[in-house]
């Protein structure tokens, strides 16, 4: 892991920098995407986490040509969804995914779930290496793939995943998914690393947001980022925006970031869907 003078990047096995705190705009009202997107700029982040299901590409894009910024600075994550997970359907999803951002290429494109009923993530895949070796994204990844899963890529396929974005906060960690990911060169990013605020009440962790003049999120987030992962927290305000991003200018130690690792629940901390069983299409 890298360091810029704002944000800490990350180096994906194929050699591309992430900015390891970005922007995400799921369930933001496509109405209101843009606005959203603009204040979010205009506080500071460059990587905008989207997907085609959140129906808000087309907002995302507006903000990016709003803000005119050089394409360069720039980090844009958009997403496979699963009713597209054949060859030709794939193809097809990435160019309506440009058009909708107004963009020549994504920095990163993944696969929104694996939905193993259906048998289809490995020719997903295939696709997706289609389209990077296209110049269409940078880089391929996945998102709430589990080890099995994987495996099935490292197994069928010639590309390691850059990434894998699953549900990790501080009463759902995943450790064994995470530590897989990792030993194979795919790094983890976080989707809803503040638990859709729903965060721990305990004294020390107040205790901790209290000794750096933080809230509690905040030392929640830099966690996430102390360990590595690369997050995207998504909030509709822009005061919030600020604050999410106001997490740069300390670290937690050892013993605190061990303090946020005894929170973990295992399964009964998790608050989204179970990969090996969710069927979105």
């Amino acid at each position: 892991m890298t360091s810029t003078n704002t944000v800490p990047t990350v180096r994906l096995n194929d050699g591309t920098e992430i900015p390891q705190l970005g922007f995400g705009v799921f369930q933001v009202a496509p109405d209101k995407t843009s606005r959203v997107v603009e204040s979010a700029l205009e506080a500071g982040y460059r990587h905008i986490d989207t997907a085609a299901a959140y129906r808000n590409e087309e907002g995302v894009g507006h903000a990016l040509k709003q803000a005119a910024l050089p394409r360069e600075e720039l980090f844009i994550t958009t997403k496979l969804w699963n009713a597209n997970h054949k060859r030709e359907d794939a193809l097809a999803a990435i160019d309506r995914s440009l058009a909708h951002l107004g963009l020549d290429y994504v920095d990163l494109y993944l696969i929104h779930w694996p939905l193993p009923m259906f048998d289809d993530y490995v020719e997903a895949w295939k696709a997706l290496e289609e389209i990077k070796a296209s110049g269409k994204a940078r880089s391929i990844g996945v998102s709430n793939f589990l080890p099995e899963h994987l495996q099935r890529l490292f197994d069928e396929t010639d590309t390691v995943p850059s990434v894998n974005q699953i549900e990790i906060h501080p009463d759902f960690q995943q450790r064994e998914l995470q530590q897989f990911s990792l030993q194979h060169g795919i790094e983890i990013e976080a989707w809803s690393p503040i638990a859709s605020g729903k965060l721990s009440k305990r004294d020390d962790i107040q205790a901790i947001a209290d000794k750096y003049g933080k809230s509690v999120a905040q030392v929640t987030l830099r966690w996430h980022l102390d360990e590595g992962r690369i997050i995207f927290p998504k909030s509709n305000d822009a005061g919030r925006q600020k604050e999410n991003f106001d997490i740069l200018d300390f670290e937690l130690t050892p013993d605190e970031l061990a303090v946020f690792d005894d929170l973990d629940q295992g399964e009964s901390g998790r608050i989204g869907a179970d990969p090996a069983t969710a069927d979105f299409r």
